[in-house]
């Protein structure tokens, strides 16, 4: 039979064929073509026969294609028959589909579709034929009866791939369905059903299998819905992360068991790979993502950013159409989450109402550690931020050598976490993958060499820490390190010597680098430039400190030892201890040249030698004997000689220029130092054995020239330096610049003498008299150089500035003559003291409470890890056998023994009489307690004791001294904001001001309300006026960060009404605060705008906080704008804050701007006749400053205004029935006014040229004074 048909078939007219198939019982056809197919012979010309002689213009002909079509996609179906035929088949079936007239097209994507929901499909391959049929059926121009309706063909279309997403899908068909309708011409409505559809059942696969559906549903947003399938992406992704992270498998978000590690990052990878493909075909497609993550950015970034959505931002950074952008919105992203984090720290109001949320810096390490998963195409992105970060938010400018923030001290936080992150994310990225180290250590070292004039010092540390972290890994860059120091004679000193102390582990293990380093020091010894020859002395001096000779001691106080576990090699594996000794030898050598070079260089090596000493010990002789045989060119030997020391060695001549030679303090700080080590660490080990005696010879020659040169400058007499009173000190002439320098070494030498004294003195009689003899000798001279300071115009700023005293030896002295600072200022009170003597200058106790501040400060600037050894140490009460219970007491209880001790001594001082209130003492103690106050933990009773204590203070006493209030004030609200929003507070400090200072309408006579004392006439305006501003304005900052917070949350959801609804829930007790803050502050500025307040910067700062309070309640309006749009109605409490601010504040404002423009303008007649023309241009830029911010009040609360007419239009209710309408303001000129004051201005013009005959000379400058 099938012969018969193919050779009819091939017959040119298909009459007979027609005939033959019609004479067919139902089945044969069927049965037949399923024999020839599973049998593997060709179907191919058998099934072309078949249409051939059932054309679609007749019904027998459709019916019979329609049973064919099922036949075949059934066998298709069953698996029976080879891919080829298979093939072949659902080819043959394709093209001719589009025969069919549109019923059929429906009835056959029907069965489709009823086999995808039913799960009937046994492969899947016969679906490659849907994508043909809805297509031909979108075709279909005629009617077509659908269901019980009648449809086009595209509707019919749209209404089966509506069921079709509607219904189950076989995980085993996902991706094929998706990828079916790629071929399928889709509206943006049926792509969105789709997404959606391929989207929600991510979860219901297996985890590798979700990149093929990825790939897919990329390649089907071309189609559109680009938004939807990138957000599902993230959206699963980010839930995965967060679900791994918790390790909790059966989430409820997901039925994914969580899965290993490596698996879930290798596929995240390679999605992230498909979708920067995607996105490098579809640049459409990262305008979407950029978009879609800066919408997160403005509202809770928490929403949109995760690690994953960071991980697909740093790939994209790799498309240059998108870098900069890209980098732009991470860098902002990463300083917004550090300013978010600064604010929530610093207020206990927004901590209440904001959880606790990761931050992006976080989420960026996390890549990081992520990446080791074969991630190379984020490693660059990586790079490049970590960069970005430390350049833009690195230090900024320098000065003399000093690091200056050009930013004000609240944004400096963020900023400095920003630069640190970057520095963590190269760290990280450098330890993980080795292909990108070469370009990480390339560009720091770079950094280092060319920005000489810029701070580098975090490029720096990041350089240790790499060195620190792998120096035989860098071995094989050490070219590039090599190339570093070519540069070192230009860079600045400091640089030269961070740089070198950070690769020194590196000169420890690579011979090449260390000689390479020697020839460069070698060269800058004898550079022409003086900075280069003191590099050079840096870099010896680090040498030298680093190379240990065999037998050297080893130095608990060794500040950069390298431990065996970072070098993986003995360090004299390379150099044995003889090659380090005669290296160290060599460099010496090298050094005792700069011994005739400027006296800066010299200063270098004095100040470095000690170091050297301890921690190579066996240098000691080399380095005595230099010493020594320096000492002798500068020291008179005959013992009866006076003064001891030749000072006129000392001060180089060169004609008129005068200049210090040789730093003889320096030198004999250096020796006493040394000596001192020698004693205490060398000798004890040498006792047990024969020295040679030469070897000691040398101390004992020092020990005498110290004891000599003592015992002669006690002797001497200033006259004996030619330094008496007489003397010329000027810097003008060259014998006072010469004197000058002469004292300053004197007085220097006579601080070392002391510590030398002290130092051997076992607290001996004799040489407490000798330093007190000292010490009066010293004294002398800096009260002389003082009193001639004075009489000239400038302090000599000079190095020799800095005292030469150790730390050790001051806090030595000051326990032997205190026993403690703390014990010496609570036992004796400076009442006590000061009642027996009244002498200038400071009191002890005040002196003893002074240090102490600096200590307080000190350690909680410098040592935080530290402060509970501290506290522990400063409790005298404790005893050994008391450790252990120690332990267990936290640094807020022994914080608070202390805080107790303070307060005691505060109270006494309140308790005395106004004219014996010390105020610097009382300034002292607040400041204490304000650093003490920051180590209590703000959830502890102490804390709330402490707040309590300080609320009480500033209640019950009033002092009229303004430094005081201001500094008490300060504590109590840094206090207050840690517990709880300062705004009732501020109200009550409002009322007092108001009370103190009048009203602005003479008439009305205010109630005064006492709650605070410390409020009073001298301290309300504008010491505490100008705290409670700038207190006022830190709490609208915080409700408008929550109020953008809110803003972002509702752009976010979707526009659903069930959305909606369930999504302002949780805003409910967020909004409601943000209501009553603002309520709060409302009556707190309608007690100020009534206020009768000075002139000048507290009327200034009102005008600027009103337009704020304006500002954040535009903001709020708009916000509810927004919401109105989704739930339709505002709260209740809205309405009453509405009403508030129309009945207290902004006809009180107007008023306000009344009283100051009425202000400006009495000064402006009173005071420009009586007083000289430049008293009158300094009064009109007063004016003009303070009415600046006027118009700007006014736009602001017009603004306002604005919006709650267009609130009101969308809430139906009417928020302007609480607003009076605000005064007339046209800027009409009115000339009649004009024409008098122009006369006015005449007539006194000519008055004053009358008056006086420079009169006309005098005049034009006054214009211009007061034109500025």
């Amino acid at each position: 039979m099938d012969q018969k048909i193919l050779s009819l078939a091939a017959e040119k007219t298909a009459d007979k064929l027609q005939e033959f198939l019609q004479t067919l019982r139902e089945g044969d056809l069927t049965n037949l073509l399923q024999n020839q197919a599973v049998k593997g012979k060709v179907a191919g010309a058998l099934l072309r026969a078949i249409f051939k002689g059932s054309p679609c213009s007749e019904e027998a002909g459709t019916l019979r294609r329609r049973k064919i079509y099922t036949c075949c996609i059934q066998l298709v179906e069953s698996g029976d028959l080879q891919k080829e035929i298979a093939s072949e088949i659902i080819g043959l079936l394709m093209l001719e589909a589009h025969h069919f007239p549109g019923p059929l097209l429906a009835e056959l994507a029907n069965e489709f579709i009823s086999a995808v929901r039913e799960g009937s499909l046994v492969n899947g391959k016969s679906l490659e034929l849907l994508p043909i049929i809805l297509t031909a059926l979108a075709t279909k121009k005629e009617n077509l009866a659908y269901g019980k309706g009648v449809l086009s063909g595209e509707e019919c279309k749209k209404q089966l791939i509506n069921t079709l997403c509607s219904g189950r899908w076989d995980q085993q068909y996902v991706i094929q369905l998706t990828s079916m309708f790629k071929d399928v011409p889709l509206t943006a409505e049926e792509v969105e059903f789709v997404v959606e559809k391929a989207l929600s059942m991510f979860s219901k696969m297996n985890l590798q299998e979700i990149p093929p559906l990825v790939y897919q549903l990329l390649v089907l947003s071309s189609k559109g819905s680009r938004k939807s399938v990138l957000e599902g992406i993230i959206a699963f992704f980010s839930a995965l992360d967060k679900q791994h992270n918790e390790e909790q498998s059966g989430d409820e978000l997901l039925d994914v068991v969580t899965v290993p590690s490596g698996e879930l990052r290798h596929v995240e990878g390679t999605i992230i790979l498909h979708i920067v493909f995607a996105i490098k075909l579809d640049y459409e497609l990262g305008r979407e993502l950029v978009k879609h993550l800066k919408v997160g950015q403005q509202g809770d970034s928490n929403n949109n950013i995760s690690p994953f959505s960071i991980a697909l931002l740093l790939s994209v950074t790799r498309i240059q159409r998108f870098q900069d952008q890209v980098l732009d919105l991470l860098k902002t992203s990463v300083v917004k989450s550090f300013k978010d984090l600064q604010l929530l720290q610093g207020s206990k109001f927004l901590q209440n109402l904001v959880p606790h949320r990761s931050y992006v810096s976080t989420m960026i390490l996390e890549v990081v550690k992520n990446s080791v998963h074969s991630w190379d195409h984020v490693t660059q992105g990586l790079v490049e931020l970590g960069f970005i970060l430390m350049d833009s938010y690195g230090p900024k400018k320098v000065l003399d050598g000093k690091t200056i923030e050009t930013s004000p001290s609240l944004s400096r936080m963020p900023n400095q976490h920003a630069c640190k992150l970057g520095a963590n994310i190269l760290l990280e990225t450098f330890k993980i993958h080795e292909m990108i180290r070469q370009e990480i250590l390339e560009q720091v070292l770079n950094r280092v060499v060319t920005r000489a004039s810029s701070p580098i010092s975090h490029f720096l540390d990041l350089l240790s820490n790499i060195v620190m972290y792998a120096p035989l890994v860098l071995q094989s860059c050490s070219s590039k390190v090599t190339e570093a120091f070519d540069y070192l004679s230009f860079l600045p000193l400091q640089t030269v010597q961070r740089l070198l102390k950070a690769v020194q582990p590196l000169l420890k293990i690579s011979m090449s680098m260390r000689d390479s380093l020697i020839l460069v020091l070698r060269k800058a010894m004898f550079a022409n430039q003086l900075d280069a020859r003191k590099s050079a002395v840096a870099g010896f001096l680090l040498l030298l400190k680093n190379f240990k000779v065999l037998g050297s001691l080893s130095s608990s106080q060794c500040s950069q030892s390298l431990s065996v576990s970072q070098v993986h090699v003995d360090v004299h594996s390379h150099y044995n201890s003889v090659a380090n000794e005669t290296f160290c030898l060599e460099i010496m050598d090298s050094l005792r040249r700069c011994l005739s070079q400027q006296a800066d260089v010299r200063l270098m090596l004095y100040e470095g030698f000690y170091d050297v000493l301890r921690r190579n010990s066996q240098l000691a002789n080399s380095v005595m004997q230099t010493l020594l045989s320096q000492l002798k060119q500068f020291y008179e030997p005959k013992p009866d000689l006076l003064p001891p020391l030749k000072l006129e060695a000392c001060i180089l001549t060169q004609g008129d220029k005068i200049s210090l030679q040789e730093p003889l303090d320096y030198l004999l700080c250096c020796i006493q130092h040394c000596l001192a080590w020698y004693k205490n660490t060398v000798i004890p080990l040498q006792q047990g054995e024969e020295e040679e005696e030469e070897e000691e010879a040398f101390y004992e020659d020092l020990d005498d020239i110290l004891e000599s040169i003592t015992n002669r400058m006690i002797k001497s007499e200033l006259e004996d330096f030619e330094l008496d009173k007489s003397a010329d000190f000027s810097q003008s002439t060259s014998i006072g610049i010469k004197n000058n320098i002469c004292a300053f070494l004197v007085m220097g030498v006579c601080e070392v003498l002391i510590e030398y004294n002290f130092s051997i003195s076992s607290f001996s009689k004799n040489r407490f008299e000798d330093i007190l003899s000292l010490f009066m000798c010293y004294k002398k001279l800096s009260d002389i150089l003082n009193e001639k300071a004075g009489k000239g115009k400038t302090k000599m700023a000079n190095k020799t500035n800095d005292s030469l005293l150790s730390m050790k030896f001051v806090s030595s002295l000051l326990t032997a003559l205190f026993r403690v600072l703390l014990w010496r200022y609570t036992s004796i009170p400076t009442s006590v003291e000061e009642s027996g003597k009244k002498e200038k200058g400071k009191s002890i106790s005040l002196l003893c409470l002074e240090g102490l501040q600096k200590i307080f400060s000190a350690v909680q600037q410098f040592y935080q890890p530290k402060i509970q050894q501290f506290l522990r140490a400063l409790d005298v009460t404790d005893k050994e056998g008391e450790e252990r219970e120690d332990a267990d007491i936290s640094v807020t209880q022994r914080t608070a023994f202390q805080i107790r001790q303070f307060q005691r001594s505060l109270l006494n001082l309140l308790s005395s009489q106004e004219e014996d209130f010390n105020s610097k003492e009382a300034l002292l103690l607040v400041t204490v307690l304000t650093s003490l106050s920051k180590l209590l933990e703000p959830s502890s009773p102490q804390f709330v004791q402490m707040l309590s204590w300080t609320s009480k203070i500033c209640k019950e006493n009033s002092r009229e001294d303004a430094l005081f209030c201001k500094s008490l004030m300060n504590l109590l609200f840094s206090l207050h904001v840690s517990y709880k929003s300062p705004v009732i507070l501020l109200r009550d400090l409002s009322q007092d001001i108001h009370g103190h200072l009048g009203d602005i309408d003479q008439d009305v006579e205010v109630e005064k309300t006492n709650h605070f004392a410390i409020v009073n006439l001298r301290t309300a305006a504008p010491t505490v006026c100008l705290l409670v501003l700038s207190q006022a304005e830190k709490v609208l900052e915080e409700v408008d960060w929550l109020i953008t917070k809110l803003k972002g949350q509702v752009s976010q959801e979707t526009l659903s009404e069930e959305a909606s609804s369930q999504a302002t829930l949780p805003n409910q007790p967020v909004e409601k605060a943000i209501i009553m803050q603002l309520g709060t502050l409302l009556t707190f500025f309608h007690e100020l705008v009534q206020t009768a307040l000075p002139s000048g910067s507290c009327v200034d700062t009102l005008l600027k906080d009103l337009c704020k309070m304006y500002t954040t309640l535009t903001a709020l309006v708009r916000y509810y704008l927004q919401v109105c749009q989704s739930s339709g109605g505002i709260p209740k409490n809205m309405e009453k804050l509405v009403k508030l601010s129309g009945s207290h504040l902004t006809p009180l404002c107007y008023s306000f701007i009344s009283y100051v423009q009425n202000k400006s303008k009495s000064l402006n007649y009173t005071g420009e006749k009586k007083e000289k023309p430049a008293a009158v241009a300094t009064a009109m830029a007063r004016v003009l400053r303070e009415t600046k911010p006027i118009p700007n009040l006014i736009f602001a609360i017009e603004q306002y205004e604005k919006f709650l007419i267009h609130l009101s239009k969308k809430s139906k209710v009417n928020l302007m029935q609480h607003m009076k309408l605000s005064t007339s303001r046209d800027f009409k000129i009115k000339g009649n006014i004009l024409d008098m004051v122009l006369r006015e201005d005449g007539e006194d013009e000519n008055e004053e040229g009358t008056a006086s005959e420079h009169g006309g000379q005098n005049k034009e400058p006054a214009k211009k004074k007061r034109k500025k």
